[in-house]
This record gives C-alpha cells, structure tokens and sequence, in this order.
C-alpha cells in the first residue's frame, strides 16, 4: 500500500556506450546513449488494509530498509552485471516435454503456517531434478513465508535448473539482487503494482538478463500483463482477499491469452486429470508447491503428474 507522501522518484538514467544486454530499449536512443525517463508515481497500486498484499508489502518494506543498510544498491546493481550466466527460465518452458512443471520450495504460507519445519532446500531441489522438473521455483519472503534469498543460489547449484525467485517485488533493488543471487527469473505480481511500475520493472529485469513471470487473477490484470508485454503469464488460482482455489480461474483465462506466450497455471493443482484438462485448454507449464512440500515423497508425487 502506498505510504501517504509516498512518491518515487526514479532516476534518469544515461547510459554511455552501454547498450541494453537485451531487447528493445523503450527510451529515446541518440548515438551510443540511451536514456530512460523519469519516472514519478506512488509506490503502490492503493491496497484495502485488510488485504494480504497490504501485509507482505510493508513486512517487505522493512525488510528491504535493512538490506540497504547492509550492502549499498551500486553495489547489488554491480553484482548483478557481472554474475555468471544462468541457464534460460524461459527456454525451459518451451522445451519439447509435454508437461512442464516449475516445482516449488515454499516452507511457509500466511494462511497455513509452516510446511516444513526442517525444510532442506538443497535436499528437495535435487528430488524435484531427478523426478523431471523442468524448473524450480522458491519462495524468499522472510517474515510470511519464512523463506530466504540466499536459497536461490542453493537450489540452482544442487540442480542445475532454471531458479524462479517469488517474492514482493516493487524497486529495482529486488531486481538487481535476485539476479546476483543466481536466479534466471524474478515474479513481478500485477496486483500490487501499477501498470507504468509493471513496465518499468519488467524492462529493467530483462536488461539484467532475468526472465519474468507476470502473475494476473482475473481479466483486467490479464489486460495489463498484456500491455506491459509479457511473454510468460502466471495465472494464480488463489483469490488473495479469500484464499479460495478454483481452478475455473485458468480455464477462463485462458480463452484471452494469446497463443504466442506461455501460459502457466499456478495453485490448485493436485491431480494427473487436472493438467490434462489444463493442457488441453492451453497451458505450459505448471508451477505447484503445496502439493509437493507436503508430501510424503515429493519426487514420486511429482513423477507421478508427468
């Protein structure tokens, strides 16, 4: 939620001699400099206080305040453009396997607690490689979630996949520190952010070589996922004010994705005839968490959706 003076100012930048490492600039090119706008707005999209989003995005806040204390963003930004390359989020998804499924490391969630007390993040990351995933994805929010960023690099050098990194994301900060961490994609969440944030975000995260999963709920954030040019689309299941999983949510949506990008279907899936029914309907790929921490086996549990 936006704080009441709230307003950002996001800098000019001039970048001399350094093109983009990606994609089309969206800012004004003269020569060897590029220029990118500044950009004044709220923080936030204007959140009901009672909302989850409202929780985790100041708990987030605060977090983020002790991170900069810690370690400069030039620094973290530094990082980030000389950390080695990743193997591509995107590709995998687009891989000739039928089912794809990005299996998740999530040790907490609001509403249900904790998973798993002793989680061993590396232990698990190497089971979902065995059993086929074609990417994994883990979940950092500290405070909600109990996760940690440092579990980014874990998982990525136990196995070798494609790391999606889910969290609150809302400054350029996150950005250049999940990429230094190792991860291939960063989770950029329609709900909370305003559509010039959206773009402005998911151009920067592109430029620092990071694929984004731009999750949407219902048709109007679709609408923004499309206009910010987002080539991998999550749909989430879970109604954030409710917590209530319909799977419904994806066969909707579905109808008003365009075929060129991908479509992932996030919560609620728990069974061989619901991604059967997904894939007829569209989807590629399947991200799924719960389903897996909780098992007894996960990697059985997992083999056993493919």
């Amino acid at each position: 939620m936006a704080r009441s003076a709230g307003v950002v100012l996001f800098k000019k930048w001039i970048l001399l001699n350094e093109p983009p490492l990606r994609g089309t600039p969206p800012w004004p090119r003269r020569g060897k400099v590029f220029v990118l706008r500044t950009h004044e707005f709220t923080d936030m999209k204007v959140l009901e206080s009672t909302h989850i989003l409202t929780k985790l995005v100041e708990a987030k806040r605060e977090r983020l305040h002790m991170a900069k204390m810690r370690v400069p963003e030039a620094i973290v930004k530094q990082m980030a453009r000389v950390a080695p390359a990743v193997p591509s989020f995107l590709a995998a998804l687009e891989s000739a396997q039928r089912v794809r499924i990005i299996a998740e490391v999530k040790k907490a969630s609001p509403s249900k607690g904790v998973f798993c007390p002793n989680l061993d993040v590396t232990a698990l990351a190497k089971q979902y490689k065995t059993a086929g995933a074609s990417a994994i994805s883990v979940v950092t929010e500290e405070d909600y979630f109990k996760g940690d960023l440092s579990w980014v690099g874990q998982i990525r050098n136990a196995s070798g996949l494609p790391v999606l990194r889910k969290d609150f994301v809302f400054e350029p900060f996150q950005i250049y520190e999940t990429r230094g961490a190792g991860a291939s994609a960063i989770l950029l969440i329609v709900a909370m952010l305003k559509p010039v944030e959206l773009k402005f975000l998911y151009t920067l995260a592109g430029e620092f070589g990071l694929d984004v999963l731009v999750e949407v709920h219902d048709e109007a954030e679709l609408d923004e996922a499309l206009g910010a040019g987002a080539s991998i689309i999550g749909v989430n299941n879970r109604d954030l004010k409710t917590f209530k999983v319909d799977l419904e949510t994806s066969f909707r949506l579905s109808k008003r994705i365009p075929d060129d990008r991908i479509f992932v279907v996030e919560s609620g899936i728990g069974s061989k005839q619901d991604i059967e029914r997904l894939v007829d309907a569209g989807a590629d790929a399947f991200l799924i968490g719960e389903h897996f921490v909780t098992a007894g086996d996960p990697a059985a549990t997992l083999r056993g959706l493919l």
